[in-house]
């Protein structure tokens, strides 16, 4: 695992979605994904690969509402691998257990993809080494090609206990409403930098990494932000180096006239689309 999810860079830790019935979205998230439950509270349940780190928190709220389509929100939370061989592993307990899945090879990385019972996307990938990846005047390239999956499969035939330990929040994409307003946030307010484009997307990131986020409009130009009771996004963190560099955020968010919210361990705000942020320190 490089550097790119430690301080300098500014990086995503934890997401938090909606789910219909928790105890149902549980045998999903350990049994197909291989998470572990850190802390379980009526209607909330805490996720982890190590046993002290939260990776994912799943909320049912008690008016919870299916996902509410062409709305801004959650396009996929991506789970990152340490290794090639542990992908390998994943992919062979996916196949085995009949689920559904697609796959993609981005040349920057190896992605499997599947939705959790509600509809949430899930990404699990590997990254290849950063001196694979190959950039022209600031930009990577990425693109969607058919994944090698026979040759991950060759990579481990280890038993699959779960997900490992290094396992990380690798990036998160998102539905936005307003591509040009949501890039002026994520770039003048948080101080991401653009690294990639796709058709109606954006891709950002801090440290020289093929992206921690990604925006797009493929719900639709003008897509609503969902009721708050809705399956799918609840917040997302960004983990901050310090508290100047945060504070310096703030500001800039502010100017911007994005609204910011302090509570205890984290500061709060939202991109243009409704996408709310929880911002703390590691």
């Amino acid at each position: 695992m490089e550097k790119f999810h430690q301080k300098p860079n500014v990086y995503v830790g934890e997401v938090s979605i909606n789910v219909k019935n928790l105890d149902y979205s549980l045998t999903f998230y350990q049994n197909i994904i291989g998470l572990q439950i850190l802390e379980r509270s009526d209607g909330r349940s805490v996720l982890t690969t190590d046993g002290k780190t939260p990776l994912l928190t799943l909320e049912q709220p008690k008016d919870v509402i299916p996902k509410v389509e062409h709305t801004s929100g959650l396009y996929h939370f991506a789970i990152l691998l340490p290794t090639r061989a542990d992908l390998s592993v994943f992919l062979r307990h996916l196949l085995e257990s009949g689920y559904p899945l697609g796959a993609a090879d981005h040349y920057v990385s190896e992605a499997l993809y599947l939705n959790d019972p509600d509809g949430n996307g899930i990404e699990v990938y590997r990254d290849r080494p950063s001196s694979e990846w190959n950039w022209n005047n600031g930009l990577v390239s990425m693109a969607t090609e058919q994944l090698d999956g026979n040759g991950i499969l060759a990579e481990s035939n280890a038993e699959w206990t779960g997900l490992p330990a290094g396992t990380i929040m690798g990036h998160i994409h998102l539905h936005v409403g307003d591509l040009k307003k949501a890039e002026e946030f994520y770039t003048k307010g948080l101080g991401f930098e653009i690294v990639s484009y796709y058709p109606q997307a954006v891709f950002l990131s801090t440290g020289g990494y093929h992206h921690h986020i990604a925006i797009n409009t493929w719900q639709g130009e003008g897509a609503p932000t969902p009721p708050r009771n809705s399956v799918g996004l609840n917040w997302y963190t960004l983990v901050f180096p310090d508290e100047a560099a945060r504070e310096d955020v703030v500001k800039r968010v502010r100017e911007l006239g994005a609204s910011v919210r302090k509570e205890d361990g984290f500061v709060e705000t939202s991109d243009p689309s409704g996408n709310r942020i929880r911002m703390v320190l590691i």
